[in-house]
């Protein structure tokens, strides 16, 4: 059985900085893609950044330059830095986990909400 949680969510100013982490446990391919997704109420769950256990990355247009991505393989744990955080950025933070083993695994966390507000 594979989990995946979430923390570091919570209220923060606009320019402020938070750090979220994601850690999975379970049987995990070493191969694989870890990210982190976002839901605005009303708007539908959007890519904010992804992490492959070989390091390449992928963000969003609109957090290019705020957020920043990085991850521990060997503890299967993505961290999301988020620099400059705006209003627009409120949302539930989601973390995902892909990857093959027997089947194709898509396995998502409960989510950690991150508020932006003065």
């Amino acid at each position: 059985q594979v989990q995946v949680v979430e923390s570091g969510g919570g209220l923060v100013q606009p320019g402020g900085s938070l750090r979220l982490s994601c850690v999975a446990t379970g049987f995990i391919h070493s191969t694989n893609v870890m990210a982190w997704y976002r839901q605005a109420p009303g708007n539908q769950r959007e890519l904010v950044a992804l992490m492959t256990s070989g390091g390449r990355t992928n963000y969003t247009d609109c957090v290019k330059g705020r957020f920043a991505v990085s991850r521990d393989n060997a503890k299967n744990t993505i961290y999301l830095q988020m620099n400059s955080l705006k209003p627009e950025d409120t949302a539930v933070y989601y973390c995902n986990i892909k990857f093959f083993l027997h089947s194709y695994r898509d396995i998502w966390g409960q989510g950690t909400l991150v508020t932006v507000s003065s």
